[in-house]
């Protein structure tokens, strides 16, 4: 074995090549298939761990998430509107030192567009022309954008009672919209049916590359803070694609010895909808009986969050905490926020409210640094804002 070949061998062994993981059963599968979204058994799939960038590893000469490529599975042409980089506003949320990371400054008004630059990336680098999604709004604004920027047809099942400005949003972007009756569990159900019948199923619950997307929140807060982690992230949970998204990035930040510890996950549910919350308090490591009820909160309106049990270890694993909001305490934030200059979506705004609950619990300490990730704009709910705002 020659020299050169040596050192590729080492490298490989150090570093095996990437492929989507099953979790729960040790599967692997190759990144090779555009098709696959889930396992053979039905389950969901992450990549396998990669090596964290190092400080001298960011492309600076780059305004996106795409300056971290060099943290991602496959060498992709990006499929980019100029995601990330998103403000981190230092202030105060009721007494408590805070910085909002401000994801409504993506492109379309979320953080979902770190998901969507990688996956929709992913699909065009295979030729994909066509997909379809189920989404409760941001979601499928993201995908129908990034899908426009790529070439790639859209279709995008959204609830009937999904909020008027992101279905205008998805569907100025070109993409087919179609109203599905029932909540959004109903929504995803019919996408589910109908994937594989022709095109390809992106739904961004479920797709890996969506979570390597969301991952680069976890790189921007540690390049924000100086190449540092902070003590807490504190978010909001419907499937749990920042609290995974936050979870794989410092993760792998770790093992590379890049930061000395985790943040802990400190996560937000809405009372009338919060099944993280009820298998968390406990103890649990799979679903509970759990009563849910409409929440203003449309984005986290998911009953059965389909990586329950990876957001749970990953909360756990951090030293993290759950609390769930009143629709009182969501709609308090909102007004509080924007007296702040911070025009949050309700979503948004129940990690904000969440804050007050962990400090008076001591699980938020004085001296600590805290991040609270804001995830959405209110202009995409401008009929739930005026009843708040009033």
């Amino acid at each position: 074995m020659s020299a050169a070949e040596s050192a590729e061998s080492a490298a490989t062994t150090a570093h095996p090549a990437p492929a989507y993981l099953d979790e729960r059963s040790g599967r692997r599968y190759p990144l090779t298939d555009p098709h696959r979204w889930r396992g053979d058994d039905g389950a969901p799939l992450t990549v396998t761990p990669l090596p964290g960038p190092a400080p001298v590893d960011v492309d600076t000469a780059r305004r996106s998430l795409w300056r971290y490529r060099a943290a991602f599975p496959l060498p992709l042409a990006p499929v980019t509107l100029g995601e990330g980089c998103t403000p981190l506003l230092d202030g105060e949320w009721d007494g408590v030192p805070v910085s909002y990371k401000a994801e409504w400054a993506n492109p379309t008004g979320s953080f979902k567009d770190r998901g969507a630059s990688l996956l929709v990336s992913y699909l065009a680098h295979h030729g994909i022309t066509e997909i379809i999604e189920d989404s409760s709004g941001n979601g499928g604004s993201s995908i129908a954008a990034y899908c426009a920027a790529a070439g790639i047809r859209a279709r995008i099942l959204v609830p009937e009672h999904t909020s008027p400005a992101k279905i205008l949003q998805t569907r100025a972007y070109g993409a087919d919209i179609e109203r599905i009756p029932g909540d959004r569990e109903a929504t995803a159900a019919e996408a589910l049916r109908r994937a594989g019948a022709g095109a390809v199923y992106a739904g961004h619950n479920w797709h890996p590359f969506f979570l390597q997307g969301t991952k680069t929140l976890a790189y921007e807060i540690w390049e924000d803070l100086g190449f540092r982690a902070p003590d807490n992230v504190v978010t909001v949970a419907g499937a749990g694609s920042t609290v995974l998204g936050c979870a794989i990035g410092f993760g792998e930040l770790l093992a590379a010895g890049r930061i000395e510890r985790l943040p802990r996950l400190l996560v937000a549910q809405p009372a009338n909808c919060a099944p993280l919350y009820a298998a968390f308090r406990a103890g649990a490591e799979t679903e509970v009986p759990v009563e849910t009820a409409p929440t203003i909160a449309e984005g986290t309106a998911i009953r059965h969050p389909v990586r329950l049990p990876e957001v749970l270890r990953a909360i756990r694993a951090s030293g993290g905490d759950l609390l769930a909001v009143p629709e009182q305490g969501i709609e308090e934030a909102v007004r509080g926020l924007a007296r702040k200059g911070l025009y949050a979506e309700p979503t948004s705004a129940t990690a904000a409210a969440a804050v007050t609950g962990f400090a008076r619990r001591g699980v938020i300490q004085p001296g600590q640094t805290t991040v609270v990730v804001l995830t959405g704009s209110a202009l995409k709910t401008a009929p739930v804002m005026e009843r708040v705002i009033g």
